[in-house]
């Protein structure tokens, strides 16, 4: 298996999963609007998707490490088209719900064994590698709204999930084809069912700590933007334009940024970016005009840019091979867990107090969260890709497949 074919396969995959959720992103004021589905609601929809992603990765996610990372891909894409189907046939706030739930359990089975599939293909550049991948995904993020600004006036509110779901299945045969590496080198394979034994490594603990810090950003931006964008009165365009273009430091930052976080160290560079994220996680609830906080968002996605690739990195870092589905999957299943909860919370407090007290909500939980993930870092906070100031792991029951 070589690195370059595993990327050139499970790169598009990712970028597809990822486009399906940047479609719902930016239709949220068409729900309110053409279908009657309230603030409140719409951070529902986001939410359980999140919630839903939660519970494959933790539960289902594992089984990556134990010889399945491929079918699990295939599964959770096939779940994800399902979902894909289900919302552009939605017109009423518990279809929508629902169809978002499949999407969510999709998506939560397929990236924890996307990811260690391509932890494994070339350990030694891990960051580089996360790093690129987390370009990918943002890239994905990014076309959705593109594809609905294209879509969505000619052809109506379903045609870009259609659009989307079919591109997702020209892709498999591909994935089906590739082969990929269901063991470590030495042949081990995890017999652990679950993967939360891992969170007795504090440094994990930590670096779980802060990616749900990142991921109640997202939580809480993916929930507000578009109707706040709206309530201010910006444009469609402007509204879709400003999250592909907050997109893009991501999608060309995130390898030099997973090469700097292997570097300089993974948990010292997302303290930083989490600060700033949250300082204009503040500023976005206070600016007045679409056009600033047009340039606030532009600024903000230069650093997350550099930062976010950190924390999967981080935890790559402190677990052994043969658990990087497993400890993948605990990192995305609690960041969505946050993440839901995040959107839901912050979608109330807009409908009920406004966008101020929404964003500054959400500012003051990241930083509570960011405190704690500094705490149970410790001395890990300031360890690098030389494996200095790494912990020490717990025993892995595995077992070791003849060749």
């Amino acid at each position: 298996m070589e690195q370059r074919s595993v990327l050139v396969t499970f790169g598009p995959l990712t970028a597809s999963l990822a486009a399906g959720y940047g479609v719902l992103f930016t239709m949220l004021d068409d729900y309110r609007d053409q279908y009657g589905v309230n603030e409140g609601a719409l951070g529902a929809i986001i939410g359980i998707g999140f919630v839903a992603g939660f519970v494959a990765q933790v539960l289902i996610g594992p089984l990556a490490d134990r010889g399945h990372a491929r079918r699990l891909v295939l599964a959770g894409v096939f779940l994800n088209v399902a979902g894909l189907v289900a919302m552009a046939l939605a017109t009423a706030f518990v279809p929508l719900l629902m169809g978002r739930l499949v999407m969510g359990v999709g998506v939560g089975m397929a990236m924890p064994a996307i990811r260690r599939i391509v932890i494994l293909s070339e350990p030694d550049r891990l960051g580089h590698n996360l790093g690129r991948l987390l370009s990918i995904d943002v890239a994905g993020f990014a076309f959705g709204p593109i594809v609905s600004a294209v879509l969505v006036g000619p052809f109506g509110i379903p045609a870009p999930f259609l659009a989307i779901a079919a591109g997702t299945l020209l892709i498999l045969p591909f994935v089906w084809r590739t082969r990929v590496a269901e063991t470590v080198s030495d042949g081990k394979v995890v017999t652990q069912r679950f993967a939360f034994d891992l969170l007795r490594i504090r440094a994990f603990s930590g670096a779980v700590a802060l990616g749900c810090t990142t991921w109640l950003m997202i939580g809480a931006f993916d929930a507000l933007w578009a109707v706040n964008m709206s309530d201010i009165d910006a444009s469609r365009w402007i509204a879709n334009l400003g999250v592909t273009l907050f997109a893009l430091p991501l999608v060309v930052l995130g390898a030099i940024g997973g090469r700097m976080a292997q570097r300089v160290g993974p948990f010292r560079v997302a303290t930083v970016g989490l600060l700033v994220a949250s300082l204009f996680m503040f500023l976005y609830g206070q600016v007045p005009t679409a056009g600033l906080l047009f340039a606030f968002a532009m600024v903000h996605g230069i650093s997350d840019g550099l930062t976010m690739a950190s924390t999967g990195i981080a935890v790559g870092m402190v677990v052994p091979a043969e658990r990087q589905a497993g400890a993948q999957g605990v990192l995305g299943g609690f960041q969505t867990l946050v993440a839901g909860i995040a959107a839901f919370v912050v979608g109330v407090l807009y409908e009920v107090h406004g966008r101020g007290v929404a964003y500054a909500s959400a500012a003051v939980m990241m930083l509570v969260l960011l405190t704690v993930g500094i705490a149970l870092a410790g001395s890990a906070w300031s360890s690098t890709g030389s494996g200095r100031g790494r912990p020490p792991v717990p025993e892995s029951r595995t077992v070791k497949v003849p060749s």
